[in-house]
């Protein structure tokens, strides 16, 4: 099932990475000396660090893509049988003199009918995409502008959704210069993006020419490609944003950077006490000027923005000129069909799967929005997939995936000031469908569940599907399914600038490091991989160490160097893995326990142990799995 703060997860996740393989300095450095403006002439050893190799597996390891294959048929999994050490040499090789591996194509359908190409890079390739990645990110984040919101760490569409609201209401900019970048993935001019990072300070030859070989990877059964950077590249995102950063700039520089002989900005502190640059005293003086600045803003989520202007006039100009400065700066073309001017005051703006207008409330005008209409159509036909599947599979399965795509939608959709009424909709033309195929193993309740997750649900008094074997069995709320009106807007929040991955005091608006967790025996970890055995492994025992919270599997006592090891639930002899779900950390002793045959030894070790009866039934499930007997239970005086 979605968790309902999947994002914050990530956000902690990444950087948990950092820390534990000590890159978080170094990235820290590189952010600081790059808004600076520093030129950075030798990032090569950066990348082929250890430390970073390791990092770069850590981080690709878990993503759903690993397990894609490229054009040699190999995936992570193949990867994770090679030991670290083979892993850290082969990157290193590779980029002595990088050559980089053929590209998969595939093609991904659309809701006009077209298709999407996606570049697909072999495993091995996407590894050291990965390496780069990781110190370019913290150098171009010192410079990308603060409206961009697609692709960058902490950031996300409802950000870019909330400023688009915030520019609505409060700035009173009710005319949007809509623009589409024609296939801009497959158009992005290679000279231009190299000497676009030349110019943020990124200066490394060696490290330039890599990339420029990576954007010329031959596609298998196409051929080298002369511009266009591969959807599906790890890669290929940043450099995305670092082409249309120089945009982003443009458009700030018309307005809200436009330089001012005398300072009219502000230091102001708020109720809360958090002190922030006021700009209205600038913006004043600039509408009062006799330059006839034209006021505008630019919201961007990747290849997706939008101008907010004040006049149809100026972004009748302001369209133009874009148009134009995309076409000489950038060479790129945008789709008439799609690229025009909106008066949000008498039409909707769809803008990353919503739809935005402004509607009169009392003597001013307010943003309301909507699910955008391709979306809702999208959703209806998933949704009455996920009915017919349910008819197959009346399960508790079958009920939470379709549960957990209600919850996908809500959680994405909830920031819609209307979501309640277009997910009435939706459900009104669902009504008929749930009847038919439901109503021979399910009954109608308003109850969802009392328990875990699903109790917040009861409170909308909705009728609801319930599994007539679980009616009245309260206790197991994941057979209910969730109604799909149950769902109340909640308001975006504007992006908070003083968040950042680089510096300490950004950090701590993000997480709280880990007080159980010893970073000494976290670094020891790091230092000592275990000799002889898959990357998979011991990169997987720092995080059973983490996620244990440094703590027995089994005592629940502090683990320690030298007392403390790896044990394989599923034993290796009889098909277990190096994953980490068969894993588990426990102290010595214990893992003598679980694997000793000797009845004198067994009850030597529990009375060591003073193991309590929940204890041993532990080690019993342990032991079952490994094809020993069950242990009996020993009396223990304390």
């Amino acid at each position: 099932m979605t968790h309902f703060d999947g994002e914050k997860l990530t956000k902690k996740t990444s950087l948990r990475n950092n820390e534990y393989y000590s890159t978080q300095e170094i990235f820290d450095k590189l952010y600081k000396e790059s808004k600076a403006n520093k030129k950075f002439k030798n990032l090569m050893p950066l990348i082929v660090s250890e430390e970073n190799i390791k990092l770069a597996y850590r981080n690709i390891r878990k993503n759903k893509g690993s397990k894609t294959s490229g054009t040699n048929h190999r995936d992570i999994r193949d990867i994770s049988k090679m030991s670290i050490e083979e892993v850290i040499n082969y990157v290193r090789n590779r980029l002595e003199n990088y050559k980089p591996q053929s590209v998969r194509r595939k093609e991904i359908p659309k809701e006009n009918g077209k298709t999407r190409p996606l570049g697909i890079p072999t495993i091995e390739d996407r590894l050291i995409q990965q390496c780069i990645k990781q110190v370019l990110e913290p150098i171009c984040e010192a410079k990308f502008y603060h409206h961009s919101y697609g692709f960058r760490p902490n950031r996300s569409t409802h950000h870019a959704i909330a400023r688009a609201m915030t520019l609505m209401n409060k700035s009173k900019l009710h005319y949007v210069v809509d623009v589409d970048i024609k296939g801009f993935f497959d158009n992005v001019n290679h000279s231009k993006l190299i000497k676009q990072m030349w110019s943020l300070g990124i200066q490394d030859k060696n490290l330039i020419c890599v990339i420029n070989k990576m954007l010329k990877a031959e596609i298998k059964g196409i051929g080298v490609q002369k511009k266009g950077t591969p959807q599906g590249g790890i890669l290929s995102p940043l450099l995305a944003n670092i082409v249309l950063n120089e945009l982003d700039w443009w458009v700030s520089s018309q307005w809200e950077s436009f330089p001012t002989r005398k300072n009219y900005s502000k230091l102001r502190t708020q109720k809360s006490g958090k002190t922030y640059l006021d700009h209205s005293n600038k913006y004043r003086a600039l509408k009062d000027s006799k330059a006839k600045l034209k006021k505008m803003f630019i919201v961007r989520y990747a290849d997706d923005f939008k101008i907010f202007c004040s006049s149809y006039e100026d972004a009748q100009k302001i369209f133009i000129a874009t148009k134009q400065w995309l076409s000489e700066r950038l060479h790129l073309e945008i789709s008439p069909d799609k690229s025009k001017v909106t008066n949000l005051r008498k039409n909707y703006t769809d803008f990353l799967g919503f739809k935005l207008k402004l509607k009169p409330k009392k003597k001013k005008f307010v943003c309301t929005s909507h699910i955008a209409d391709k979306q809702m159509k999208r959703i209806l036909s998933r949704l009455k997939e996920e009915i017919k599947k349910i008819k197959a599979d009346a399960s508790r399965r079958g009920v939470m995936r379709y549960n957990s795509v209600i919850l996908g939608q809500h959680n994405y959709y909830k920031i819609a000031t209307e979501v309640n009424t277009d997910f009435k909709k939706i459900a009104y033309r669902v009504l008929r469908k749930q009847y038919n195929q439901l109503r021979l193993k399910f009954k109608i309740s308003r109850y969802v569940g009392a328990k875990g997750k699903l109790e917040r649900y009861n409170r909308y008094k909705i009728k609801t599907y319930v599994h007539k074997e679980n009616i009245n069995k309260k206790e197991k709320t994941t057979y209910a399914m969730i109604p799909i009106q149950a769902i109340t807007n909640k308001p975006p929040m504007n992006f908070n600038n003083d968040i950042c991955n680089y510096t300490e005091s950004g950090r701590k608006l993000i997480h709280k490091e880990l007080e159980t967790v010893s970073w000494m025996i976290l670094r020891y970890l790091r230092d000592n991989p275990v000799e002889n055995q898959t990357a998979e492994y011991n990169d997987n025992r720092i995080s059973l160490y983490s996620g244990q919270l440094g703590l027995c599997a089994i005592t629940k006592l502090p683990l320690e160097i030298g007392e403390m090891e790896v044990h394989h639930k599923k034993p290796r002899n009889k098909g277990g893995t190096d994953e980490y779900k068969n894993l588990t950390y426990v102290n010595t002793d214990v893992h003598r326990l679980i694997h000793c045959t000797s009845e004198d030894t067994e009850k030597r070790l529990m009375e060591k142990l003073k193991l309590t009866s929940e204890m041993i039934k532990k080690v019993n499930s342990l032991r079952k799995l490994c094809g020993s007997r069950k242990l009996s239970e020993v009396k223990v005086v304390i």
